[in-house]
């Protein structure tokens, strides 16, 4: 196709110069130079649209070839009637309007093509669920043929996930509001937004769909359960963890859709300065020793511990990983996943991974006394191993860990380093603003020796959904365990109280003051450091 462009550059060159011909007293071309540019636009037109039916989402495989040669001549009119009869059927059978299922079927064919154009997961629509064993939602609810009435049903929770994904969210929580009515909840950039409110009855019946995909008994509605699904779209692919609970005037759902990014990230990626990245590769490389990483739910701990994991060569390195989920998928690595029910623990795991000869170990979340001691045994053995833990701050940590009962001898001996961390929301690059800030603010910020000129506060626009911010970013604080620190460790009990506030005061103050660099950097505002750190 552009092999062509030298010639229609030529044509039209030589055209327009004949246009000029009359004023020399010959013959002027017999057709406007302007109807030239617009043929050749509508060819150019046409051949892209061939390539949209080829790899896009709007025609089915068994009609590409034939609509291929149709788009050769009617180009994007095709298109255009195409969308617009998907558009018509689909608001026929699902709640959605016929705009509403318009703009899905356009961007559903974008998406296909481009699917990284909307953000870290890309517009993803028209996608379809699968359940452990690869059926999908129409082959478990009619073996490929769906009733009218489950249509609707299996559409809406198809739409559901999908805009959950289109938004970044990180989680889709489904709640009762009263006998009636539910409520649909998604978690984007670590914040709760109402997305819908649907009635009880087609809202129970999404409920069921989902734990019908996550391989759950949806005749059971009081009793907690657990499961998973796959969403899968083309080539990609997205994993999701299920959880229900009965709840005041029906049943609860939390919906998690796992990061698979995260085996791909880099700790510059999630905001770390250079200064921490240093530290955290020096550790990285020593044979032996534990690495802590805290922090409350949803702070990135496992997607940091992956990207440490990136820091070292997996090829002459033996890395073994249990978790619980398996979030990503990570080169040249052993993962395990926890379960329970089959007596796959962590602690029992762990001991049996340590005869397989490990250089690595990464322990998803350590919750228990005898998943600490065994962790920290097996450092003394000369494996280095990562893990998480829920708590406030590297002081906290280590109080806690003591008050699991392991021994403050081992703890010293095993512990090199613990990676406190907090994620904050992103400015949208496209609508902040300068702040305006108080003269108090102006003078505490000049008091601390920071430069307020470059302070930001969030505004309102479509691409970040009137929030103000899009994306987030991490800022860390390190405790390294030194040998002045392992001898207080060892004192035990008579370090404990001082260790609590003075650590977590001064992790705080670490936090904060990273955090205020990012401020003056304009990535986010003060309003979203006070939220997150206090």
């Amino acid at each position: 196709m552009l092999s062509i462009c030298p010639g229609v550059v030529l044509l039209l060159a030589r055209g327009w110069a004949l246009g000029a011909l009359p004023s020399l007293g010959l013959t002027a071309l017999p057709f406007h130079p302007f109807r030239l540019v617009l043929l050749i636009a509508w060819v150019y037109l046409c051949m892209y649209c061939v390539q949209q039916v080829q790899f896009g989402a709007l025609i089915p495989e068994s009609y590409k070839t034939s609509a291929s040669l149709v788009s050769l001549f009617t180009g994007p009119t095709l298109l255009l009637v195409v969308a617009v009869v998907g558009a018509v059927r689909k608001s026929r059978r699902s709640p959605l309007g016929f705009f509403e299922s318009l703009k899905e079927q356009v961007h559903g064919a974008l998406a296909s093509i481009h699917p990284n154009a909307a953000g870290y997961y890309g517009e993803v629509l028209g996608l379809s669920l699968i359940d452990s064993s690869g059926r999908t939602l129409d082959e478990i609810y009619g073996h490929g043929e769906r009733r009218r009435d489950d249509a609707q049903i299996l559409d809406l929770t198809e739409t559901m996930v999908a805009d959950a994904l289109r938004q970044r969210a990180s989680d889709i929580l489904i709640d009762p509001k009263d006998e009636s009515t539910y409520t649909i909840r998604l978690r984007i950039d670590g914040i709760l937004r109402s997305v819908k409110e649907l009635q009880a009855e087609p809202c129970r019946a999404v409920i069921n769909s989902v734990k019908a995909v996550s391989g759950m008994d949806i005749a059971e509605r009081r009793r907690p359960q657990d499961g998973a699904f796959l969403a899968r779209r083309g080539d990609l692919a997205y994993s999701f963890r299920v959880a229900s609970a009965g709840a005041l005037n029906g049943e609860k759902l939390s919906i998690r859709v796992l990061n698979a990014g995260a085996a791909t990230c880099t700790l510059a990626d999630l905001g770390a300065g250079a200064k921490h990245r240093k530290t955290i590769s020096a550790v990285m490389q020593k044979p032996s020793g534990m690495i802590l990483v805290c922090g409350p739910t949803g702070s990135g701990k496992t997607t940091s511990m992956y990207a440490m994991l990136n820091t070292i060569d997996r090829y002459e390195r033996n890395v073994i990983t249990i978790e619980d989920p398996i979030e990503a998928v990570l080169p040249e690595t052993s993962q395990i996943e926890i379960n329970p029910r089959a007596e796959i623990t962590f602690a029992k795991t762990l001991r049996s991974v340590l005869r397989q000869d490990p250089d690595v170990i990464c322990v998803g979340e350590i919750r228990d006394e005898e998943t600490a001691e065994i962790a920290l045994r097996g450092t003394q053995t000369g494996h280095l191993l990562l893990a998480t833990l829920h708590c406030e701050s590297g002081a906290a940590a280590l109080v806690r860990l003591l008050d699991l009962g392991v021994s403050p001898l081992l703890l010293s001996s095993g512990l090199n380093l613990i990676v406190s961390q907090r994620l904050l929301r992103c400015l949208c690059p496209r609508c902040k603003q300068p702040a305006v800030l108080s003269d108090a603010q102006v003078a505490q910020l000049t008091k601390k020796g920071f430069d307020h000129t470059g302070v930001c506060e969030a505004g309102q626009c479509k691409h970040c959904n009137r929030t103000g911010y899009h994306g987030r970013t991490g800022i860390y604080d390190l405790l390294v365990v030194d040998e002045p620190m392992k001898a207080q460790i060892a004192q035990g009990a008579s370090f404990l109280g001082h260790l609590k506030e003075e650590g977590t005061r001064k992790g705080r103050a670490n936090l904060r003051r990273q955090g205020l660099k990012k401020v003056m950097a304009g990535l986010t505002s003060l309003e979203e450091l006070k939220r997150v750190v206090g």
